[in-house]
């Protein structure tokens, strides 16, 4: 066994995971071709851009969503102030109609 000189020198790890069932991430077709190595480098970057480009829109989306949630919270503060000063209006007896108002 000593005297065996393999040809690929990642077959030591594909028998030691082998038998485990358990994939080597980027061992199981490696390649000692560098333009290979560069189209998955290409490959990987392409996929950082595209990951990177739906993160931002994410984020739009995120953001856009919370300025919606504030103009709600804003629009219904506003709305229970002018509840509250129609029912204080009203308590105090103040004529609904300015002509019911005798001189």
């Amino acid at each position: 066994m000593a005297d065996q000189n393999p040809q690929d020198p990642f077959e030591m790890f594909r028998r030691l995971w082998g038998p485990l069932g358990v994939p080597v991430p980027g061992m199981a077709m490696p390649t000692l071709d560098p333009q290979e190595i560069e189209k998955r480098i290409q490959d990987l970057k392409s996929v950082e851009v595209w990951l990177n480009m739906n993160l931002n829109m994410l984020r739009g989306a995120i953001q856009g969503l919370e300025m919606q949630k504030a103009g709600l919270q804003g629009m219904q503060g506003m709305q229970e102030a002018m509840q509250q000063a129609m029912q204080q209006a009203m308590q105090q007896g103040m004529p609904k109609d300015p002509k019911d108002k005798k001189p």
